[in-house]
Order: structure tokens, then C-alpha cells, then sequence
């Protein structure tokens, strides 16, 4: 018998069992006579249980389905049921560094039947440890503060947020510069604006819209960061900070439907902006896009020789429902072959980028055999593909830097779906043909 069992007063184990020809001998049928557990202390879950969005924390009963479906737990030792008995074995949520490696992708929430939910818990988990005062990563604790001051994570200036516009090589409407009603209002988002990967995705974007003719705008340097990332990291009151910003902004405007490039945008503009009077007809750009293939079908004239995998984007996916808009648009590419990743669609991996994530990568990287993005990259590279094809502004830099780190440069590139759909049209280039 295990000595650890020693402490238990009943204990029954039939040293050789055999039901319907299936061997259970031994601990296989080990059962526990009833009794008081008094080892363990529930106050450290009440700790987070009791926060408003933590409740669910407590309802996690170890039935352990959310460890096999969790990315952090692929690459480390995570997962809602992990982070519950560690805290039942005295280990406080709020001081360890498990705080900050959910992802907040929801593929555990997908599987679990008493509906733990991290969405919310980790927020509210991660707000707690703030007030309290206790220490934040340094990479995020600057995120956050660039976002306070600049309206973006990546402490640009506002006036530079349309900068990218100019070489667009087509006409980019500005609402404070055009000032008429639009049909869409193009949320463009921070990294596509500033990062020189997501600005490549802007300008095929852009010339994507135009080519469709599409009644659209954006609204350049008054835009400022949705927020959605920052609230999911612990910091709400930045998020209301922004989010009533930005719906006073769009309130100067006239616009039908605002269309977005980021899912995290989308989220935000879907599930929390309406708490705050934004009530948006929001849509991410490959359903529009998919919306419009009777039109965009003939004006892919140009056979792309790429086998390609695509990776669904939590927020877009998991979180908001869209997996077949993305697929719709890369099988229509001339040329191109699709293969499916293993785990794909509602059981999707993760880029690691997601609930702060994108701020954390240093941080997680010491407590991780690989990053979630590098384990993602295997994944592609092992179907074969040649192209890794996403269509969340977070995910082409990740990816980008996994490929090096993996060892795959020159073997795998990474494209957003605007610019395979540009490159099929012929308007990649320095200028749209």
C-alpha cells in the first residue's frame, strides 16, 4: 500500500479485479472510506472566489478536462484545475506568477462542465493584485503605461497612427479630414497602424476596400486603443478610460457598420462597449470580405503556388464565432492548397498574445519549455505547409519571431490573409496596379 495512505482510516483495494475482461487490480479500484480533510484550507480560493467575476473560481470539482485542452499546460504546468489545488495547498493566486500566463483563450471554458470561467476570474484576479499593490511584470507594467499616456501599447504618438496612409498607394479617407457620413468606419487598431508587419496588412487592406469600392473611412490619429487587451491583463479602469474616449469620438461621425482588423477590437466593440452606450454594428474584416467574394471571386486573377495552414485567432474563433469567413477566402485563392493544423477551429491553439499576453512574452519564457507561438509554428511546419496564414495583427510579429527561434526561417512564412487576397489581385508591391 502507498505510505502516503497511511493517514487515511478506511481504504479498500482489491489486490486482483478483473470487470468484463478490463484488469482494474490494484490502485485501479482503490476507493476511500469517507472523511474530513483537514489538511487544506479553502481560504485561499474564497480569496479569489469572492472577487466580482472570480465566483466560478470555486466551482472547479478537479474532474481535470481542462489540462489536456489548455496551450500554457502544452508548454508548462497550468491550467484552471492546477491553479485551484495549488491554492487549496496554501499557494495564493494573487502572488504567483500563474497570474499572468492564462491567455484568456477559452478553449478550458469550452470543455468545462461547471463553467469556471477565466475570462473573467483572471481579470478580476489581476485587478486585485494591483490595488493591492502587489508587483506587476515590468514588460506589461510599461504596455499599460504607454497605453495611459499615448492611447497605445506601443507608446507611439497619436499624429503617427496615420502615417502609414501615405503609402497606401490608394486613397485612405480620414473622417476629420473628409467629414461626410461613411458606410463603414475602419477600425484600424494599433499594431496595424504602427507596426511595420501590421502596416503591411493595412495597405493590402486598404487596397482590398478600394478595389471593391467601398464606402469607407478611418479615423486616423483620433483613434486610440480599444482596450480589450488591457482589461483582460487586470486593468479595467484603462479600458473605461479608453472605451468612453473612443465612443465620444465616434459619436462625432456618421457611419453604418464599423469593420475592424483586430479580434480583440471586435470583442471589445461587441461585448463591453455597449456597457458604456457604444452600440456598433461591428464586423472583423474577413466576414466582410467573404460577404463581398461574389465580387471579390473575379478579381483574383493571379495563382498563388503556396500550401497553406491556417491558425484561428481566439477572439475571432473561440470567442466571437467567426471560423468559416477566413477559411471561405483562403479557398478561394487561385492556386493555393489548404491543409488543415491538427487542432484547429473551436479547439484552435494559442499565439500566447491573448489577455496580455502580447507584454508578457519575457516573462512567460522562463516558465515555459517553449513560447506558445514557436509551439504553434511546429504545429504548421509538421502539416507541410509553406504558409502559416492568420488575420489578427498580434499574430504575424509572434509568429514571425517563432519561425526564427524554431529554426524554420526561409521554410515557413507567415502572411495575413489581406495580403495573400492583395497578392492574388496583383496590388502587392510599392503601389497597387
Amino acid at each position: 500500500m502507498d505510505p502516503s495512505l497511511e493517514k487515511v482510516q478506511e481504504v479498500w483495494e482489491r489486490e486482483t479485479a478483473i470487470v468484463e475482461g478490463v484488469d482494474i487490480s490494484g490502485p485501479w479500484n482503490r476507493m476511500f472510506g469517507q472523511r474530513v480533510i483537514w489538511d487544506y484550507t479553502p481560504d485561499l480560493i474564497e480569496e479569489i472566489a469572492q472577487l466580482p467575476g472570480g465566483e466560478s473560481f470555486a466551482w472547479c470539482y478537479q474532474c481535470g478536462k481542462c489540462v489536456p485542452v489548455c496551450p500554457v499546460d502544452v508548454v508548462g504546468d497550468y491550467g484552471p484545475r492546477k491553479l485551484y489545488r495549488r491554492a487549496q495547498t496554501g499557494i495564493s493566486l494573487l502572488d504567483s506568477p500563474d497570474l499572468w500566463l492564462c491567455t484568456t483563450c477559452a478553449n478550458c471554458l469550452r470543455v468545462c462542465p461547471k463553467q469556471v470561467d477565466m475570462i473573467q476570474i483572471m481579470p478580476a484576479a489581476r485587478e486585485q493584485a494591483m490595488l493591492s499593490g502587489r508587483s506587476i511584470p515590468a514588460e506589461l507594467q510599461e504596455a499599460l503605461e504607454n497605453t495611459a499616456k499615448y492611447g497605445n501599447p506601443l507608446g507611439q504618438p497619436a499624429r503617427k497612427r496615420e502615417a502609414w496612409v501615405k503609402d497606401a498607394g490608394v486613397p485612405v479617407p480620414i473622417l476629420h479630414q473628409i467629414q461626410r457620413p461613411v458606410e463603414w468606419l475602419w477600425w484600424v487598431e494599433c499594431y496595424p497602424s504602427y507596426h511595420p508587419r501590421g502596416i503591411d496588412a493595412s495597405i493590402a487592406l486598404a487596397r482590398i476596400f478600394h478595389a471593391l469600392g467601398l464606402d469607407f473611412a478611418i479615423l486616423g490619429r483620433e483613434e486610440k486603443c480599444a482596450g480589450d487587451s488591457q482589461r483582460l491583463a487586470g486593468e479595467r479602469g484603462l479600458f473605461e478610460m479608453l472605451a468612453e474616449e473612443n465612443i465620444r469620438t465616434l459619436s462625432k461621425y456618421e457611419f453604418q457598420h464599423i469593420v475592424v482588423t483586430d479580434p480583440h477590437a471586435l470583442n471589445a466593440f461587441r461585448k463591453h462597449y455597449p456597457k458604456f452606450g457604444g452600440h456598433y454594428d461591428v464586423w472583423h474584416y474577413t466576414t466582410l470580405l467573404a460577404r463581398e467574394l461574389p465580387r471579390l471571386r473575379p478579381l483574383l486573377t493571379r495563382a498563388l503556388p503556396y500550401r497553406v495552414t491556417f491558425h484561428d485567432p481566439c477572439y475571432l474563433g473561440r470567442h466571437n464565432g467567426e471560423y468559416d469567413a477566413p477559411r471561405q477566402l483562403i479557398q478561394a485563392l487561385p492556386g493555393v492548397e489548404f491543409v488543415e493544423m491538427l487542432r484547429c477551429r473551436e479547439n484552435s491553439y494559442c499565439c500566447g498574445g491573448g489577455g496580455g499576453g502580447m507584454w508578457l512574452d519575457s516573462f512567460a519564457a522562463g516558465r515555459q519549455r517553449r513560447r506558445l507561438s514557436e509551439e504553434r509554428v511546429l504545429e504548421a511546419v509538421s502539416t507541410g505547409a509553406d504558409t502559416l496564414v492568420v488575420c489578427c495583427p498580434y499574430e504575424v510579429s509572434r509568429f514571425e519571431d517563432a519561425v526564427k527561434a524554431t529554426g524554420n526561417e526561409g521554410r515557413l512564412q507567415v502572411r495575413d490573409i489581406a495580403e495573400l487576397l492583395a497578392e492574388a489581385m496583383g496590388l502587392s508591391g510599392e503601389a497597387a496596379e
